[in-house]
């Protein structure tokens, strides 16, 4: 199978056939963790852990991304889950507020609105976060539903495809009528185990290369790209990048 990657025509026709647009939130909306670093939010997790008597393997210890913290304190027990969901939910509501949002990620949300057709958050970020930054940048009335995190049960996130084939259920859409954007590996894999299409964004070095091992529908490495098509039924969404 041939990706295709950066192709206008290729994301035209696939927004053409869409129904439900799915967008991944950190990386496809946002930058989450911009002003806030995830190690550093990584490390404090790690700490909670370790001064609740608990001996991290050495690469939970150093791990840097807090939902390795995440998935490991819901190895350890119910309490030790609820307490490191707990502080990460808080920090990623802190951290909303230096958030850097994508390029172009508000105006294809807004545009796509006008366009009638729904969309939806798919993510593996908290709702309270996502809520939080709907709020700051006045986006929620363009989003019809979002999928995130609200507890912590993690086999329930992506790459899980609980969560995205909720948020089609949600908007009452067809599967092979909607396209999830994200910028992981676990997007890709919940996407095709939802059976819907999917949207590689490849906005780092060496992404593009394992996207690719997985076959999405299309990449792109600028979510402007998305933008295009839908500007072209509503002109009056101005975005120049």
């Amino acid at each position: 199978m041939t990706v295709p990657i950066d192709d206008p025509d290729a994301i035209a026709r696939i927004l053409a056939n869409t129904d439900a647009l799915l967008l991944d939130f950190d990386g496809p909306i946002c930058s989450v963790f911009a002003g806030f670093p995830a190690p550093v939010v990584a490390g404090q997790l790690a700490e909670i852990l370790t001064e609740a008597g608990h001996d991290l393997p050495p690469d939970v210890a150093t791990a840097t991304d807090p939902f390795d913290l995440l998935h490991h304190a819901a190895t350890l027990g119910t309490h030790e889950a609820e307490l490191v969901n707990a502080a990460f939910r808080a920090h990623e509501v802190e951290a909303i507020h230096s958030a850097e949002p994508t390029p172009g990620a508000h105006e294809l949300i807004e545009a796509w609105k006008h366009t009638g057709r729904s969309l939806a958050i798919v993510t593996n970020n908290s709702r309270t976060a996502i809520e939080t930054y709907l709020d700051l940048y006045d986006l929620g009335g363009h989003v019809d539903f979002v999928a995130a995190r609200t507890s912590k049960v993690t086999s329930l996130l992506k790459p899980s495809p609980y969560l995205v084939t909720r948020a089609v259920r949600e908007l009452a859409a067809q599967p092979n009528r909607s396209t999830l954007v994200g910028d992981s590996v676990t997007d890709i894999v919940a996407a095709k185990a939802a059976h819907v299409m999917v949207i590689g964004y490849s906005n780092k070095p060496g992404k593009a290369d394992r996207f690719l091992e997985l076959e999405p529908t299309a990449l792109v490495t600028t979510m402007a790209l998305l933008l295009l098509p839908v500007q072209a039924e509503h002109p009056d969404i101005a975005y120049e990048p």
